[in-house]
């Protein structure tokens, strides 16, 4: 297998909900809810970085896709990981996430490791770190 990320798919509650939150709450670019012609198919892409995906589906929809049970344990098991430039960018994205409806977990801070980041969770529990790591420059 080679190393390489495409598609990052979130489990959601609430379609809608989801998209109001990272389109309109957060300013990412998305086409919206698309897919709605076919049973199971509602789907939201949004283009990141790098051409990695973000995809917001219904967790049953999920499930029913990948033969599993639904579960609304999302919290803890994995963080996604968004990487700025700076400290003030760190903050200008967590203020940004609670506006927008997230619960912030761990306020922006200095970290032992010698960067700065905060925690939130989305409207759906999945957890993110919003980093500044002043080894790694970011491309905008």
């Amino acid at each position: 297998m080679r190393p390489r990320l495409k598609v990052l798919t979130l489990a959601v509650d609430d379609l809608d909900r989801s998209l109001a939150f990272y389109r309109d709450g957060m300013g990412l670019p998305t086409k919206g809810i698309i897919g709605q012609d076919f049973e199971d198919g509602a789907v939201v892409f949004i283009h990141m970085n790098d051409d990695l995906i973000l995809a917001l589906y219904p967790a049953q929809s999920l499930a029913k896709d990948a033969k599993i049970d639904a579960t609304r344990q999302r919290v803890g098991a994995i963080s996604i990981g968004h990487l700025v430039n700076s400290k003030e960018e760190v903050d200008r994205i967590m203020n940004q996430a609670e506006a927008a409806g997230a619960v912030i977990t761990d306020p922006a801070r200095k970290r032992f490791w010698g960067g700065y980041s905060g925690y939130f969770h989305d409207p759906d529990g999945h957890l993110w770190e919003v980093a500044w790591n002043p080894q790694w420059t970011v491309p905008d």
